[in-house]
């Protein structure tokens, strides 16, 4: 545990006969004990989310199928380091102040925050919908930005922080641009045969056609478009609707719309349209 790693002390170790293959087993033991904690901690701040914004050392257990006691280490050791922080129900953690600051730096090094905001307005009056900025995160597309179209009584939308999963148009959108081959190969590494031929045709129609329209639950879709800057893809703009709202002899105008302001935004980005290097995912 990350506590019982930090309390470890030079005396225990003063106390061994030295001797060169044992130091070597140590280390060899430390560093894969160092990736095994890092990784849980990855795991932990993975559960947080839109929708769960804090979480007890039970949770994370069944969650992560951890041990409660080993779950109350991790959490309460990630509270010393200002990772976590002491949520308002008995036994709850919430993201603590650290997280909120890197999180701020780290969107503070994405210019395309800055810059999209007028762009997805434009998009939503245009369109009548929902306008969507995504960036790639640790795992997939994460949900930044939102423009609501507020001239309709019903609003379809998705909160900023949300993970997107890999069926999503964004997501497409993405893995058609990444040039790390090997961040795509890890997204797609959990499906099925059948579902990835379906995803490496997908893909293969949004670099074909530089967009992405996806059907969704309940009569919903959505559509998305490649953002880039000087460097590759750096973001996806994307639109939410109803299948009413965007019936087929709306949706190319739409997709159009759409594609013409991520152009408009990546020309200002300092990007190309038609995009960077893309990854063979073939």
């Amino acid at each position: 545990m990350l506590t019982e790693a930090v309390s470890r002390t030079a005396g225990d170790v003063l106390h061994m006969k030295y001797h060169p293959a044992m130091a070597n087993n140590e280390a060899a033991e430390g560093t894969s004990f160092d990736i095994q904690s890092v990784s849980r901690v990855g795991q932990i701040l993975g559960l947080f989310g839109p929708h769960t914004t804090e979480l007890t050392a039970l949770d994370v257990a069944e969650q992560l199928g951890l041990n409660r006691t080993t779950a109350y280490r991790y959490c309460t050791s990630l509270v010393t380091a200002g990772i976590l922080e002491r949520g308002r129900r008995r036994g709850g953690f919430v993201l603590g102040g650290l997280m909120l600051q890197l999180g701020i730096q780290a969107l503070g090094r994405r210019r395309v925050v800055d810059v999209a905001p007028p762009y997805l307005a434009e998009l939503s009056t245009a369109t009548g919908m929902t306008a969507v900025l995504s960036l790639w995160g640790a795992r997939g597309p994460v949900v930044a930005l939102t423009q609501e179209d507020t001239s309709r009584s019903v609003v379809v939308t998705v909160h900023p922080g949300t993970l997107l999963d890999v069926t999503a148009s964004q997501t497409r959108v993405f893995l058609a641009h990444l040039a790390d081959q090997h961040v795509a190969e890890r997204v797609l590494a959990g499906l099925s045969e059948e579902q990835r031929a379906e995803m490496e045709a997908a893909i293969y129609t949004v670099r074909r056609t530089g967009s992405c329209v996806v059907g969704l639950p309940d009569g919903l879709f959505a559509a998305a478009a490649p953002v880039f800057d000087e460097e590759g893809i750096c973001a996806t703009l994307a639109v939410l609707g109803a299948d009413q709202l965007a019936g087929a002899e709306r949706r190319g105008p739409l997709v159009a719309t759409l594609t013409r302001k991520a152009a408009e935004l990546s020309a200002e980005l300092g990007g190309r349209a038609e995009g960077g290097p893309v990854a063979d995912l073939r």
